[in-house]
């Protein structure tokens, strides 16, 4: 309550899958049912613990401004790829070209490192300047990644539909904060809480870091 994860939305955006989650409505706004959401936090914590437990590789997944900090924190913590900018369509499901790009980031990089660039005229030197600033931006969080993961962890489930429906298609489990306004159907470990907030995402991705650390 304090991280303000029994935050919802307004009853007019819920969605009929989360209506058992919902303790009230005060003011015209949803209250989540924090006896409820323990449950689902704890489910998820052990799924994870199983893979941190097992070395395996998960994705974190939080574009959202209020979600981007805390992923970045939790994920580099980890030393787990994460996405914080637009999800690129294709990083599930056409991940060979997705894979081309981010060797093409990891080449420049290297080449940067190394004075190699050096070589090109200023003009050219600016223009592969602006495409590692470019590929970075998107890729960044994904240097290293050569196979696909073993989950993804994803805040705000409706905003981030593309890439739970390319988890869902990839067979990828998937683990999800959503508010009030998000299905869980689609969703194999979802976590019914305040989706809109910092304090109530970095109280959340913290008790699954922990997890997964073990």
């Amino acid at each position: 309550m304090e991280a303000g994860v029994h935050y919802g939305y307004s009853r007019t955006r819920r969605h009929p899958t989360v209506t058992k989650f919902i303790y009230g409505t005060k003011d015209k706004v949803d209250i989540i049912d924090l006896e409820k959401t323990v449950p689902q936090i704890e489910a998820a914590a052990n799924f994870l613990q199983g893979l941190g437990a097992s070395g395996k590789t998960v994705f974190f997944v939080g574009v959202k401004p209020e979600s981007r900090n805390a992923i970045h924190e939790v994920s580099s913590l980890l030393k787990q790829p994460y996405v914080t900018e637009r999800w690129i369509g294709g990083i599930l499901t056409n991940f060979g070209e997705i894979k081309r790009r981010i060797q093409k980031l990891e080449d420049l990089r290297e080449k940067k490192a190394s004075g190699e660039l050096a070589k090109f005229t200023k003009k050219e030197q600016l223009l592969l300047q602006r495409e590692e600033e470019r590929l970075n931006k998107y890729f960044g969080g994904l240097v290293g990644v050569n196979k696909l993961p073993d989950a993804i962890v994803v805040v705000d489930s409706k905003k981030e539909h593309i890439a739970v429906a390319e988890a869902r298609k990839s067979n990828i489990p998937i683990v999800a904060i959503g508010n009030t306004d998000c299905s869980i159907r689609e969703i194999d470990y979802p976590i019914i809480a305040n989706d809109s907030s910092a304090s109530s995402i970095a109280a959340i991705l913290g008790i699954l870091k922990d997890a997964f650390q073990g």
